[in-house]
């Protein structure tokens, strides 16, 4: 591999875009030499505090201004689609630049993880032929995607010499296809009076509403709102979404308090305490039951649906698709072989078509995760979800999908249903310090063996054997 040297005065010329690659109308520029590894910056200039804009201005002074996009002002979807449309001109007359950037192009996007799930929506929304690779940067509170491939987890620093490792890092970094997973949220329309309260529902920014999501879909009813959208990490219900979605609120009315990562993370821990998601089971006995709130189903690896039996002291759920939930911890740790064998469990991959169903008590179960070996509930794994929500349960439940909650309301008079399933790959880009796993990985090193292992199980024995009625 060719060592790239950062303190080489061309260093930066390998990560350079000519200005008339990206904006159609630019005279063309003569470029004496290929680049190596050209990249689109996208930053969220509002995240990390001031490190976003931060990184935007050294971002600027090292390459052209207009490969590097400030999310906060700007949505991507327009200039990703006009790149791209250019590009294909530009190879349609015989530009052999245009045709060696679009195949090597790169995307780094530096942001918390809704802004991570933002670009990877916009991306798999052109469905390209040959979709650029995404580097993520951490610059929020959770970071798990940056985590989870090798990026770190804490907000990286912003001046020349930072820029020149992370690019340096971006270059030899390898390619890696995840999962993508479509949530469609089908809820009852508001007749006249009855339920205008709960509109106009604060969504992420990767749900959208559609009238219909296809013909055949049994989503599909008269008289009903219809969201459709995509994550990569996780979707999670419960407890630890309503936490997330305080969180979330008050940084959004105050976000001058909110620029540092350590007094976000002191802030969270401190709303799950007054949430009562430390004592749920004192102060909020039956609204964080998971059971009381919704049945699930579960599609299993030979297509068939059925029932997920889910203990009634279950709080919180997760489906998780990456190892990395709350900041790194992974909620589904490594079952020993035996565990794997007697459940029909498989190994935990990132593009095996599978999600993995975990499930929390409280924020005291889910400090298990800091332990050696610790782990949730392991429920299931699953090629499809579907949560059917009981009428009249609650009015409202919280969710949250790669780091972005909201409230959902639970209309009396009819039953909100969500279903997930499995909606092709994205590239990723990682780091020697990866911690995803592959199903094509020829070397498959596991963090524990069997031995050590068993310890953990047999502590978390007893909680799974209720959890699923019987141990399987």
């Amino acid at each position: 591999m060719t060592d790239y040297n950062p303190e080489s005065d061309n260093f930066f010329k390998e990560f350079y875009i000519p200005n008339y690659i990206l904006v159609p109308s630019s005279e063309r520029e003569f470029l004496p030499y290929v680049p190596k590894c050209p990249v689109l910056v996208f930053i969220n200039s509002t995240s990390g505090g001031q490190r976003g804009r931060d990184l935007l201005i050294t971002y600027h002074s090292l390459l052209n201004k207009n490969q590097v996009f400030d999310l906060s002002v700007d949505a991507p979807d327009d200039f990703l689609q006009r790149v791209y449309l250019n590009l294909e001109q530009l190879k349609l007359n015989g530009d052999e630049l245009a045709l060696k950037i679009q195949e090597r192009l790169k995307i780094i996007v530096a942001g918390g993880d809704g802004t991570d799930n933002w670009l990877l929506g916009v991306v798999s929304d052109l469905k390209l032929s040959q979709p650029p690779p995404i580097a993520t940067v951490p610059m929020g509170t959770g970071n798990n995607l940056p985590f989870t491939f090798g990026w770190g987890k804490k907000n990286p620093g912003t001046d020349r010499h930072s820029l020149e490792r992370f690019l340096g890092q971006v270059i030899r970094a390898k390619e890696m296809k995840i999962d993508s997973w479509q949530i469609v949220l089908r809820m009852t329309a508001p007749t006249k009076g009855s339920c205008d309260p709960i509109l106009p529902l604060e969504l992420p920014h990767s749900l959208h509403s559609f009238q219909r999501v296809s013909s055949t879909d049994t989503l599909n009813m008269e008289g009903c709102h219809i969201f459709r959208g995509r994550f990569w990490n996780y979707f999670s219900m419960g407890m630890d979404a309503q936490v997330s979605y305080a969180f979330h609120s008050k940084r959004k009315l105050h976000p001058d308090k909110y620029k540092n990562q350590l007094i976000n993370q002191i802030t969270y821990l401190t709303l799950g305490c007054t949430q009562g998601w430390f004592c749920a089971s004192l102060f909020h006995p039956s609204s964080r039951n998971i059971a009381q709130l919704a049945k699930v189903w579960i599609m299993n690896k030979q297509g068939d649906w059925k029932i997920l039996h889910i203990s009634h002291s279950i709080g919180s759920i997760v489906c998780l698709n990456l190892p990395s939930f709350s900041g790194g911890l992974n909620p589904w740790g490594t079952p020993n072989r035996n565990k794997e064998c007697e459940r029909g469990l498989t190994p935990p991959f990132v593009d095996d078509g599978l999600l993995e169903i975990v499930g929390f008590r409280d924020a005291w179960h889910g400090l298990v995760l800091l332990a050696p070996n610790g782990h949730g509930t392991r429920l299931a794994q699953a090629h499809q979800i579907r949560f059917e929500f009981h009428k009249d349960a609650a009015d409202h439940t919280y969710m949250r999908i790669d780091g972005e909650p909201w409230k959902q309301p639970l209309p009396v008079d009819d039953s909100v249903v969500v279903e997930i399933s499995h909606i092709g790959q994205v590239k990723m880009l990682a780091t020697h310090d990866c911690r995803a796993r592959s199903v094509h990985d020829l070397l498959m090193p596991t963090s524990h063996d069997a031995s050590r292992e068993n310890g953990g199980e047999e502590r978390n024995r007893k909680e799974e054997t209720t959890a699923h009625g019987k141990e399987t």
